[in-house]
């Protein structure tokens, strides 16, 4: 679906906001607010994930939507009156780290300043920054005019994953209107140090029994899966693949709608679907190509000394956005009328053949 003017909003705030593993409350007060105003149900568990559901209950076997609210980025530890000790929380290789200009976002504003030096084996970085406090999250500087939309694509601070937040709760927002109540958001905390809030949730009982688990992401692009080629169904990651039944269902279901989706292993990175695929829950994966993953550019050319290390906005394809929000809503629509194909297309072709056994 072409995206409008109100889901772009949506989109661009949430990409925008400061957030790091463990200092996601802009996200989660974003989030308590649209849940307000849109008439959803937003509540906490233990661990701070937070879970967005319609007000009506619903008969039918629910599906759960589960995004992550954190990104990469320095988180201040210790502060003195010009310099700051900082950890480095979520996944930038170091050579994109060292002399970085930095805006560090403090309750009362935001502050300029620039990594002074980088510690690879602690993950610590010393910054040159006046009147910082602990707790304060440092993420790149990039000017305001490479940020936005352009040329049919966004480029932001955190698309990972806040771009799979935005999709999550614009498809509640239209599913729960076309009178479907089985879909449910769960946006968790911590997953760029370990998948920490999706564990959290799967120890404390936060996703429903029984529920079918898609986990919405932004996954590096590659030639094989380039932007503008439509969102990706996900069959795993590098470090597992997934749930090949409810995987197959949902590649299965896009083949009959006429939609455009890529189908890719994706093992640019891993995902919350593989800690919690190992948690023994029915988990599968959907997700958007990115570029400039982790706002660093050409990480290949970087590694083999063939280019210099360079920060970036993210970027996404806008139509493959609005793909993923159409994905969804085919999913929650007819996710309980598909059927184990498969098996079923290999019956068919036996009964249809086996005579050359004889």
């Amino acid at each position: 679906m072409p995206i409008g003017a109100t889901h772009r909003r949506w989109l661009a705030a949430l990409t925008d906001l400061p957030t790091a593993s463990g200092r996601e409350q802009a996200v989660v007060g974003w989030v308590h607010n649209w849940a307000s105003r849109r008439g959803f149900r937003a509540s906490q568990d233990e661990a701070g994930n937070v879970l967005v559901r319609s007000r009506q209950r619903s008969r039918r076997r629910p599906v759960v939507a589960v995004a992550h609210m954190d990104h990469p980025a320095l988180v201040v530890l210790e502060a003195g009156a010009t310099e700051a000790t900082a950890e480095l929380r979520g996944g930038v290789l170091p050579g994109y780290i060292e002399g970085a200009r930095l805006e560090v976002i403090t309750p009362s504003g935001t502050l300029a300043g620039k990594v002074i030096e980088f510690d690879t084996k602690t993950g610590r970085a010393l910054l040159a920054v006046r009147g910082a406090a602990p707790g304060d999250i440092a993420r790149w500087h990039f000017s305001r005019d490479r940020l936005g939309y352009r040329e049919g694509r966004l480029a932001a601070r955190a698309c990972d994953d806040l771009a799979g937040v935005a999709a999550s709760l614009i498809a509640l927002d239209l599913v729960t209107a076309r009178g479907l109540h089985h879909l449910s958001v769960l946006l968790t905390r911590a997953e760029e140090v370990g998948f920490i809030g999706a564990i959290a949730a799967a120890k404390l009982g936060t996703i429903p029994e029984g529920a079918r688990v898609l986990s919405i992401e932004c996954s590096p692009s590659s030639a094989d899966a380039p932007l503008g080629a439509g969102p990706v169904v996900r069959v795993g990651d590098a470090a597992s693949v997934f749930s090949a039944d409810l995987t197959n269902r949902i590649s299965t279901l896009m083949r009959t709608t006429g939609l455009s989706y890529q189908r890719k292993l994706m093992a640019g990175g891993s995902c919350e679907a593989t800690a919690l695929s190992a948690l023994g829950i029915n988990a599968t994966g959907l997700c958007l190509p990115l570029a400039h993953h982790h706002n660093m550019v050409d990480v290949t050319g970087v590694r083999a000394g063939k280019r210099k290390a360079r920060l970036a906005p993210e970027e996404i394809d806008l139509k493959d956005f609005g793909g993923l929000v159409d994905l969804l809503l085919a999913v929650v629509s007819g996710l309980d009328r598909q059927k184990q194909a498969l098996p079923f297309s290999l019956e068919e072709i036996y009964e249809d053949q086996r005579h050359l056994l004889v």
